[in-house]
């Protein structure tokens, strides 16, 4: 089988084919990335050279080049995993999130259209359904109530894979899964950001009180969800995929302080997010039920295993966090409140 694969420099892509091709070396992968600040070639450097993976640098929302890729290497399957997936920078930049999401993710739809793939695979998140009060859990029947400009353009892109079901046959699924975390994710993201920063000795940043509630999930229980999707799931449908593990942010940290041996003294308080979700929470009963997959890793052992690749991959860190991302991390954090009153 052939397929094509949006983002796999990214975070969940670059563990996707990973895990893909270790289980399917027979099949073949090309993937398209963009290569933005989150991309990184490094996170794939074990299938580089292999006969079945090709990379193509390129931009989903460029036409002529999605169309001319698919013409060349006709995928059965395309794997949508490309996306502007940080909140904090949709909120201060919000046409990004929406050029990339939602256009890009149009583009990839019509050149799938005129090509006749047998599956499309959109790659969403819990965040479309919004905040949710104790005891709801979001089913893949529940309204969207997406809280910033990052969740409203997955919401919108969520809509536009299952309108080309209904209007033109294609045969789109959409997954939603709650926060991942693991190996080889950019460190803006809750777990990796309080892991590295741990382990350099430096505060860890907590937007308000710390008690917003986020379900964790394992990348590579969400990546073998994602291949049964692959595999059996249903064109037209909705897949929830959650870790069954809800922790407080501020829980989290501390964890990962008493992990890493550091003190609590570490912990620090900044200016919260606007319109920061205080929620997310998921039903996987579907997806159980119709592909028989549950999440296999607990968070005790997932968690253990990120912290010890964080810190077996300190060259991979420093790369990472060099240059850009510490312009990023003033302005985000040290300079958070004079950042965040220009709204």
């Amino acid at each position: 089988m052939r397929l094509l694969i949006t983002g796999g420099a990214g975070f969940i892509g670059s563990n996707f084919i990973r895990y893909y091709l270790a289980r399917h070396p027979e099949d073949s992968i090309v993937n398209l990335d963009k290569l933005t600040y989150a991309g990184n070639l490094e996170n794939l450097a074990e299938v580089e050279g292999r006969p079945a993976y090709r990379f193509v640098k390129g931009d989903i929302c460029d036409a002529t080049l999605v169309v001319r890729l698919l013409a060349e290497e006709r995928p059965q399957v395309v794997v949508h995993f490309a996306a502007e997936s940080h909140v904090d920078r949709s909120i201060l930049a919000p046409s990004p999130a929406f050029e990339t999401n939602l256009h890009g993710t149009f583009t990839l739809l019509e050149a799938a259209r005129q090509y006749k793939v047998e599956r499309f695979v959109h790659i969403s998140t819990d965040e479309v359904y919004g905040s949710l009060a104790e005891p709801l859990e979001a089913d893949e029947n529940f309204p969207l109530r997406p809280g910033s400009p990052y969740s409203a353009a997955k919401a919108g892109s969520d809509l536009l894979a299952l309108s080309f079901y209904t209007t033109y046959g294609v045969p789109a699924v959409v997954t939603r899964a709650s926060n991942n975390y693991g190996p080889y994710q950019f460190p803006e993201k809750f777990i990796p950001l309080m892991i590295t920063n741990a382990l350099e000795n430096w505060p860890l940043p907590i937007y308000g009180d710390g008690r917003q509630v986020r379900d964790w999930l394992f990348v590579e229980d969400h990546c073998a969800a994602i291949e049964a999707v692959v595999e059996r799931g249903r064109a037209g449908e909705i897949y929830n995929i959650g870790g069954n593990c809800s922790w407080e942010n501020l829980s989290v940290a501390r964890e990962i302080l008493r992990l890493t041996g550091r003190p609590e003294s570490l912990l620090a308080s900044v200016v919260d997010r606007p319109g920061h979700d205080r929620r997310y929470a998921l039903s996987s009963a579907k997806i159980e039920r119709e592909l028989g997959w549950t999440p296999r890793v607990e968070f005790a052992e997932g968690l253990a295993r990120t912290i010890e690749w964080y810190r077996s991959h300190d060259g991979w860190v420093k790369r990472v966090k060099g240059g850009d991302y510490r312009l990023y991390y003033q302005q985000h954090y040290e300079n958070r409140e004079q950042t965040f009153s220009r709204l």
